[in-house]
Formats: C-alpha cells, sequence, structure tokens
C-alpha cells in the first residue's frame, strides 16, 4: 500500500505536465437559465451591384447601380424553459428595428422605429411584437412558434406590411437566431486549433449559385476577469458540391458562365463567446464576391479602353450582444 502511494505521488507531477502540454478542453456550447434575460441586435445585409466601365458605360440602356437591403433590429431574449438536453425555449421580443432597401442606387424603403414620423408604419407594429424560438445548445434553431398574433398585428398589402411579414416568416425567424459558428451538436468540448466544418449554398442570382465549405477554428480561449472567452475565425473555400449537382440536374448555366470573367471573394467570419455564461458576445459573418467581364472582342493596341463589366454580391449576419 506504501508503495502504491508513493507510486502514485510521484506520478501526479507528470499527469499534470501532459494535461497543460496538451491543453484542457472547454465546453463550447450555449447555456441557458430560466427567467434569463439578454439583449442582442442583429444586422442583415443582401447587396448585389452591377458597374460598368468603358464606352458601354454611356449606352443608357445599360444601367448599374447597388440593389439590396440592411435590416437591424434589436430584441430581448427572454428563456422560459430548459429541457433535460439543454435545450431552450426562448421568448424574443422586438425592441427596435431598422429597414433600408434599394434599387439601382435609388432608396426604396427607410424605415427606423426611433424617428417620430415612422411611427405610423406598419413596420412600427412590429415594436413590442414577440414570437417563440426553440434553441439547442449548439445554436441550432430547432421550432418557431406563436408567431400568429404578431402576423395578425402588421397584415396588410402595402409594401412595409409586407416586409413585416416577410421578417416573421419561420425560415426567416431561424435564419436570425440560429448562431453559424457553433461546433455541430456532439461536439461540444473544444481545445484550441480544433477545427470543424460545414456547407452553405448561396443563390446569387445572375451571378450564378455558389457553394463554400466554411473552416471554423478555435483561435484561442483567454481569461477576461471572472470569464473565458473563446474566439472562433471562419475561412471558407469554394465547394464542388453545388456545380456536380447542377451538372446531374442539368440546370442552365448563370450569365458569367456563359461569358467567363474573373471572379475573385473573400468569405470570413468570427464568434466570440462567453465560455463562463455560454452567451454570444459577437458573432458575425461575410461574403463578398465579385465577378470582372471584359469584353472577348477587344484586342490588344486597341486605342479606345475594353468594355467591362463588374457584378458583385454582398451576404451579411451580425449578431451583437448589448446588454
Amino acid at each position: 500500500m506504501i508503495v502504491r502511494r508513493i507510486t502514485d505521488y510521484l506520478a501526479a507531477p507528470v499527469i499534470c505536465l501532459l494535461v497543460l502540454v496538451a491543453g484542457c478542453a472547454d465546453r463550447f456550447a450555449l447555456k441557458f437559465a430560466p427567467e434569463d434575460i439578454t439583449t442582442y441586435r442583429v444586422i442583415t445585409e443582401r447587396e448585389r451591384s452591377i458597374e460598368f466601365e468603358g464606352a458601354i458605360s454611356e449606352d443608357k440602356t445599360f444601367e448599374g447601380g447597388r440593389t439590396g437591403s440592411k435590416i437591424e433590429i434589436t430584441f430581448t431574449q427572454q428563456i422560459q424553459d430548459v429541457d433535460d438536453k439543454g435545450n431552450a425555449v426562448a421568448l424574443i421580443t422586438i425592441n427596435e428595428l431598422k429597414h433600408l432597401a434599394k434599387e439601382k442606387d435609388v432608396v426604396k424603403a427607410d424605415f427606423d422605429s426611433s424617428r417620430e414620423k415612422d411611427r405610423h408604419s406598419p413596420l412600427a407594429r412590429l415594436i413590442g411584437q414577440s414570437y417563440k424560438i426553440k434553441i439547442s445548445p449548439a445554436g441550432e434553431v430547432v421550432g418557431v412558434v406563436d408567431i400568429q398574433e404578431a402576423r395578425a398585428a402588421v397584415m396588410g398589402r402595402a409594401p412595409a406590411n409586407e416586409t413585416a411579414l416577410a421578417l416573421l416568416k419561420p425560415e426567416v425567424i431561424k435564419e436570425r437566431h440560429t448562431i453559424l459558428t457553433m461546433p455541430p451538436a456532439g461536439r461540444n468540448e473544444a481545445r484550441k486549433g480544433d477545427t470543424w466544418s460545414s456547407v452553405k449554398n448561396f443563390d446569387l442570382g445572375l451571378m450564378g449559385l455558389e457553394t463554400y465549405e466554411r473552416i471554423y477554428t478555435l483561435k484561442e480561449v483567454k481569461n477576461i476577469g471572472a470569464h473565458r472567452i473563446g474566439t472562433v475565425t471562419m475561412n471558407a473555400i469554394p465547394s464542388s458540391e453545388m456545380a456536380e449537382q447542377l451538372h446531374k440536374e442539368d440546370r442552365p448555366r448563370s450569365f458569367p458562365d456563359i461569358f467567363g470573367g474573373t471572379k475573385t471573394y473573400t468569405y470570413t467570419g468570427e464568434l466570440n463567446l462567453d465560455l463562463t455564461t455560454g452567451k454570444v458576445e459577437r458573432c458575425f459573418e461575410k461574403l463578398q464576391v465579385e465577378r470582372v467581364i471584359i469584353d472577348p472582342s477587344a484586342k490588344p493596341g486597341d486605342d479606345k479602353e475594353p468594355d467591362v463589366m463588374k457584378m458583385g454580391v454582398i451576404r451579411l449576419y451580425s449578431l451583437e450582444r448589448i446588454d
């Protein structure tokens, strides 16, 4: 017995050293407690653009500009119930709303719930409205309920009514509250340097269908005061998955595929998660794609500048805790 205790005592420092070298795993998951209330601001942006250069830019039949929308919602999330798997039912209440829409650089809608002049807009009826979601520790929204009352409050045929109703579609609500950057369910133990991935498809209109593999890396975990904060970074690469699927389905090619051109892209993201409280501090993902198409008939040495068309797309998702 004495020999065993001495052996255990001598081995203990070695075991501790091995743990320090390997690094301890952190539980990388959302945590919920009944009656807990958190306030977030979420921003989503969708934009497509076309620019022309050369003689074609003077032709009025070719009109460029930026078209898209930006939506900013501030909401409170009150946890009402948590099951034995850690899934939570959360009551979401809309506190503030901004909506900006443009078509070829012309503003078509500009709403801000903080402005006095906008308080009679159908969109203003969303303020104070609530719905419920069921969200998992992995950040996935697995259900949306109790949206009927909010939808009834904004019913109507005006464009602003249609915008308000669109914001209350179950698929839009799921996209708004799903935390994309979290590890998949069953992989919530993570160490610095661990990676995971997922595939996302984008319909970019004239730019065609794009598929990207998003690669997430747990960059660091550090102590800030009494809290332990984990930072995940994301970089993406084009995936051949969608290209193969489109080929099988014999879908028509996109405009850029027909006329060629050069494509560049950036698709990055980041997540800051408070591992102590299990709350998201900040999360964003942004995709920017540009395609440049030069008139194929242009020849080197020509006196005039070749006609050029630049097509661009932006997709942004940003979530930030503000209280």
